[in-house]
């Protein structure tokens, strides 16, 4: 080869040098091995913790029957749950596949912005979208999931672009993904399966092509995985993902994860923990972990037959909330849109109602720490969080005392420097300082109209050990 054609080959690889993106500023030297020991190592991008609050959606196909749970093809198909069986012999033809609900998944009222807005108005922090559940339908134009995503069938859009262009023009969340590792019915995954997961035709050729199509396209800064489906992390080559998402995709420097990463992996490994759906152990845990939880008591999807006692009240929101926080948690909590893209009204004014009750209280949640005290001594629902650098301590109370005093067992207040207010309210509380532990307070008398908020007060203790 003349030295002419090596300068020629040469240009390419130039261009290309020239055309990569320059170095995060930011980007930590640290460097991760596909290992857990050296996953398990990586610090939790701060942003996490001080976010405390976040939104679950979970939408796809199974929001069409919209019947029972978002596991409707699992109960009807394999384990043929008499109710599910029965709703589909009263409602559809006989000849009716799972598949069939495809083109009815509409998303005819979807619209990105107006999600965005009530997310916003929620207080939330984060959201985490079901980029793909088990059942394997995707809401993105996935090149590997043909025929059955959201460019191709039923909406034909690419739902995950919209919510992520409207979630970072509008609002000040981070934006997350939810994405089901295996898939019920896949062939590739049922011949794994039944190789004891020696064969790995299934993650190769599906789950992680998706993956990192997932974050190079979208950049999610949660990547909620989940649906390991019996299969070791191996299996799944999860270790090898994760180096790679921690040292060189493009959200590497604010990306968290949880901890469904194969079986024998949940509360284990990963960045935060999630332990089981809706866990909530109400004491301190030492590592980071998440409380995901529904509104819907029963059902993660939406449910048309669902009443209105099946729905959390935002009273008992409000106490999740706090206590998950108070035990150093963070709080995810669920909505299940309509097949059409609507959020129906009861999850709007749950989100609408929890935002207006942090307007007030965000203070004692939002970039707190736990304290040496989850809960107090001596009265009940009563839950502490801490703001060390501002020698803050909130107590939130849930139920008002009818005497107008509030016993506070835990704090100790030093004479001449203690200060006690009611977020919302803003003048100083009296209070005296009790014999053996703790403080009373004077809460101020007020009418139910010239109450800060509902559902919860705090106060703000400057000053107490």
């Amino acid at each position: 080869m003349r030295p002419r054609e090596l300068r020629w080959l040469a240009l390419p690889l130039l261009l290309l040098l020239l055309l990569q993106p320059p170095p995060s500023p930011a980007h930590s030297a640290t460097r991760f091995d596909p290992t857990w020991e050296s996953l398990d190592a990586r610090q939790l991008p701060a942003w996490f913790d001080q976010a405390k609050f976040g939104i679950f959606i979970h939408w796809g196909v199974f929001s069409v029957p919209s019947f029972g749970s978002e596991w409707f093809w699992w109960y009807w198909q394999k384990e043929k749950i008499p109710k599910y069986v029965e709703f589909m012999k009263d409602n559809y033809p006989p000849s009716f596949k799972y598949e069939d609900f495809g083109p009815l998944f509409t998303a005819k009222f979807f619209n990105a912005n107006q999600w965005a807005d009530i997310f916003q108005a929620s207080g939330a922090k984060y959201i985490v979208l079901t980029s793909k559940h088990h059942e394997g339908f995707t809401l993105w134009g996935s090149e590997y999931s043909w025929n059955w995503n959201a460019i191709d069938e039923g909406p034909k859009r690419d739902i995950v672009k919209e919510l992520e262009v409207a979630i970072r023009n509008r609002t000040d969340l981070r934006f997350g993904l939810y994405y089901s590792l295996f898939e019920w019915f896949h062939p590739l995954f049922l011949e794994d399966e039944s190789s004891s997961f020696h064969k790995r035709q299934f993650p190769v050729s599906k789950t992680l092509p998706e993956l990192y199509e997932l974050v190079n396209n979208y950049q999610p800064e949660v990547l909620w995985s989940d649906g390991d489906g019996g299969a070791p992390d191996q299996y799944w080559n999860s270790t090898g993902f994760l180096a790679w998402l921690y040292n060189e995709s493009p959200v590497r420097d604010t990306v968290v994860t949880n901890d469904r990463w194969g079986a024998g992996s949940i509360c284990k490994h990963g960045g935060f923990y999630t332990c089981s759906d809706r866990y909530n152990p109400g004491h301190l845990l030492p590592h980071k972990w998440e409380n995901c939880m529904t509104i819907d008591k029963r059902s993660w999807g939406y449910r048309r037959e669902a009443g209105i006692s099946d729905y959390l009240t935002i009273g008992e929101l409000v106490k999740q909330l706090v206590e998950t926080v108070s035990c150093g948690g963070n709080l995810l909590m669920n909505i299940g849109p309509t097949l059409d893209g609507t959020i129906s009204v009861v999850f709007e004014e749950r989100l609408r109602q929890m935002g207006s009750w942090l307007k007030v209280n965000g203070e004692a949640i939002y970039e707190t720490h736990t304290w040496r005290s989850q809960n107090d001594t001596v009265t009940p629902d009563v839950w502490y969080t801490f703001k060390p650098e501002e020698k803050l301590v909130y107590a939130i109370f849930l139920k008002w005392p009818t005497s107008g005093q509030l016993f506070l067992g835990q704090p100790k207040a030093i004479l001449g420097a203690t200060e006690v207010k009611l977020l919302g309210h803003g003048q100083p509380l009296n209070w005296i300082s009790l014999e053996q532990n703790g403080i009373m307070v004077e809460l101020p008398q007020l009418t139910i109209h010239q109450m800060p908020c509902k559902w919860g007060w705090a106060l703000a203790l400057t000053n107490v050990i």
